[in-house]
């Protein structure tokens, strides 16, 4: 069986069709070479590929699948609407006493999931008790699925909003309280940060932004008719190594082939393995050729988590020390290749983060109940970065898809039947160019000389925490909470009732 496909991980989709047809992995070539954008949609085993292989076993010859908008709204599946309640003590000099986060998802009949909302309680703020429970609530939709930060997307939400009422109820400064309650160890597991800088994050971003200058006080700050307001946030998200297999071939004429099922979606991971392996290999990137996106290719981690090129990586630098062991001989292929999965097994247990702090500024219109962002800075702790002008735009997209996420972006469901019923662009709202402000993004240093690779996945670091800044500096101009997203010009006009919990 053959297939061109655009998803995230050829390798994983072989398995899926060589089980359903009950055939051998190796009789199933996937390709999938050019993907487009992949932000969790094509994270599995499409439909289309399901129905275009029976299609063509009924028929005996080659089809083409093409999906219309509208299906591909329903056949990529979307982030699982949340309802989520945050409780916090504190004492009146600010430390956390407790935190309690319980967020309910929806959640299809016709497959498992789980959006882990709650990941963020447990790894950002230093409390003696904290309690997280996540509830799924089966309904008749189809089946919700991964988009780009799950679970920390909409848990940070929730989380970081919270926290900024405590400030505010405190009377203390949002930045000033999150740099009280900073943990040295995993608040919940007790485990070492393999590397924590959020603190630098905060610090920098705040100088950055000016964040000194600003009035505590809601709608202290007017121009015009317009409301002024900033606020801020700050987020993790995991990381880690998962296995994947790595070849690389010494070819006679001094360049080098590497192959790996990796899959590039827009992220520049041909560029990013590219220089990862001519620094394994001690050699200019013109003598490296990178071969990607081919099940063929062998086991590997698919483009997904924020642990593709960290996973990717760490494979092809062991596989790059292999091979310069056996070279040394006759001009003629040499040929390393490394799983490793055995090495993952036996990494010590840290806790192993990225980290950011996010930082808004927004005008709000009273009369019309429109938000205009003015300005987004994000500060990342994200480990070495490979190449700072694609890290850059991987982080700056995360914070744009953040801001469409606060602003714009909502399903429409038909109650009677559970289908979306704006399955299109027209419907279906997202942020254009018109709606994105100054937007400045940068790193702090950050090195753990002890993980394999030396630094972490950064898609999703981007769009954790965005949603939450921009909503507090909405809470600093108007000096009303807004706890449904995303932020509608009537529910500005109209805020929820305090009382009820907060939604994403």
């Amino acid at each position: 069986m053959y297939a061109v496909d655009s998803n995230q991980g050829a390798f994983s989709v072989s398995e899926v069709l060589a089980s359903l047809w009950s055939i051998d992995r190796e009789r199933v070539h996937i390709r999938a070479e050019h993907v487009g954008g992949g932000f969790g949609g094509k994270g599995a085993c499409g439909p289309q590929v399901i129905l275009g292989s029976m299609a063509s076993e009924r028929f005996g010859r080659p089809v083409r699948v093409v999906m219309t908008r509208a299906q591909v709204f329903e056949a990529t599946a979307s982030r699982p609407p949340t309802d989520q309640l945050v409780r916090m003590g504190a004492d009146a000099d600010g430390r956390l006493r407790a935190i309690h986060h319980r967020p309910a998802y929806a959640l299809s009949p016709l497959a498992e999931y789980i959006e882990w909302c709650t990941e963020q309680a447990k790894i950002l703020y230093a409390a003696p008790a904290i309690r997280t429970q996540l509830t799924a609530v089966p309904l008749d939709i189809l089946p919700p699925a991964s988009m780009r930060g799950p679970g920390a997307t909409p848990g940070s939400f929730a989380l970081e909003s919270a926290i900024d009422e405590v400030a505010e109820r405190l009377d203390i400064d949002p930045l000033e309280l999150r740099l009280r309650n900073q943990p040295t160890v995993g608040p919940v597991s007790g485990l070492p940060f393999s590397s924590r800088r959020l603190v630098s994050c905060l610090r920098e971003g705040a100088r950055r932004f000016g964040w000194a200058a600003r009035d505590r006080r809601p709608r202290a700050r007017r121009e015009g008719p317009l409301l002024i307001g900033s606020g801020m946030a700050s987020t993790s998200f995991s990381a880690g190594v998962f296995p994947s297999t790595a070849s690389i071939t010494a070819e006679a004429d001094g360049t080098f082939t590497v192959s790996i099922g990796a899959s590039d979606i827009g992220t520049g991971a041909r560029t990013a393995l590219t220089a990862v392996a001519a620094d394994a290999l001690g050699v200019g990137t013109e003598r490296i050729r990178i071969r990607i996106g081919d099940s063929d290719l062998g086991m590997a981690w698919g483009a997904g988590g924020s642990r593709g090129t960290t996973s990717w990586s760490f494979a092809i630098t062991e596989a790059a020390g292999k091979l310069r062991e056996s070279m040394g001989g006759p001009a003629r292929p040499v040929t390393a290749t490394v799983d490793t999965t055995t090495m993952i097994d036996y990494q010590p247990g840290r806790e192993r983060q990225t980290f950011s702090a996010v930082f808004a500024a927004v005008a709000v219109d009273p009369a019309t109940g429109e938000v205009r962002v003015r300005r987004l800075l994000g500060m990342f702790a994200v480990g070495r970065v490979i190449n700072p002008l694609l890290a850059r735009s991987q982080v700056i997209g995360g914070m744009i898809m953040g801001l469409s996420m606060a602003l714009h972006e909502e399903s429409v469901r038909d109650p009677r039947t559970g289908r979306q019923t704006n399955g299109d662009f027209a419907g279906y709202h997202f942020a254009a160019h018109a709606d994105v402000p100054d937007v400045e993004a940068d790193f702090v240093p950050d090195y753990e000389p002890q993980d394999p690779s030396g630094f972490n996945g950064l898609g999703e670091i981007g769009t954790a925490g965005t949603a939450a800044a921009i909503a507090n500096a909405v809470w600093h101009a108007t000096g009303t909470r807004q706890r449904i997203l995303p932020i509608r010009l009537d529910r500005v006009l109209e805020p929820a009732d305090p009382g009820e919990p907060d939604a994403a």
